[in-house]
């Protein structure tokens, strides 16, 4: 036996960087956000299925496809009802010259 005191053990805080901890061994294959920067166009419609293209990034690629399908349907629909909008009244019937 010693008589000696066992020295105090101080925990050494782990320092965790901005944004959460870092995977010290990330996997390659395992899905990873893209960052891609999504400019807003002004059109709430567009912006929404612009926006809807962030869920394939925690996706694995087998699952990219619906997400994709869908915000295609969504910007067609979008264009679709931009023809269905009425645009100005059309005249009914030209101007002729004045009888003389």
């Amino acid at each position: 036996m010693s008589d000696s005191v066992p020295e105090a053990t101080i925990p050494v805080e782990e320092v965790v960087p901005e944004g959460g901890p870092v995977d010290p061994d990330p996997d390659p294959a395992a899905p990873a956000p893209l960052n891609v920067p999504r400019t807003p166009t002004g059109h709430a419609e567009v912006d929404a299925q612009l926006e809807r293209l962030a869920d394939a990034d925690h996706l694995a690629t087998d699952g990219h496809l619906e997400v994709y399908e869908d915000v295609h349907r969504g910007l067609r629909d979008a264009l679709t009802a931009l023809d269905a909008r009425p645009g100005p009244p059309v005249p009914t019937r030209h101007p002729t010259a004045a009888p003389q």
